[in-house]
């Protein structure tokens, strides 16, 4: 349990610093272009924020397999087959909470399993933050001149 417990704190910190990374660089880069309308700007702000959310979603896939296949901390029961694009469909139900329970981790990878369920939701929850703030920023602009 202790790998799996230490990997969970590295794709925390990994998890964290991505986001917090493409969020400071939204926050920069969007208010520097004036010409393009407000809605564009939130356009541009939300797909960013889904490029930081996609490269946290493949990052804890990559661990799902590292950890299985290279540590051999468990496995997943269910409708599982040996490809890559089951570890990213496992993830992406995990990150966004979804849980549809057509993969089931076993042994250690179900701690990773749960801190991704948590660091998804606090993550998406920062999104709406950022989302909402940048909406304020540009749209309150744009109704008042």
């Amino acid at each position: 349990m202790f790998p799996a417990a230490t990997a969970s704190f590295f794709l925390i910190v990994a998890s964290v610093f991505v986001h917090y990374e493409v969020l400071m660089r939204l926050n920069q880069w969007l208010p520097r272009l004036r010409r393009i309308p407000a809605r564009a700007r939130v356009l541009a702000a939300m797909l960013g924020t889904l490029v930081s959310h996609f490269s946290q979603i493949a990052l804890f896939a990559f661990a799902y397999f590292v950890l299985r296949d290279r540590f051999g901390l468990g496995g997943f029961d269910g409708q599982f087959q040996d490809s890559f694009t089951v570890f990213l469909y496992f993830s992406a139900e995990t990150y966004t909470s979804l849980g549809l329970g057509d993969l089931v981790p076993l042994g250690p990878l179900r701690l990773v399993t749960g801190i991704e369920s948590l660091t998804g939701l606090l993550s998406i929850s920062w999104t709406a933050s950022f989302t909402f703030l940048e909406m304020s920023r540009f749209w309150g602009r744009t109704q008042e001149g």
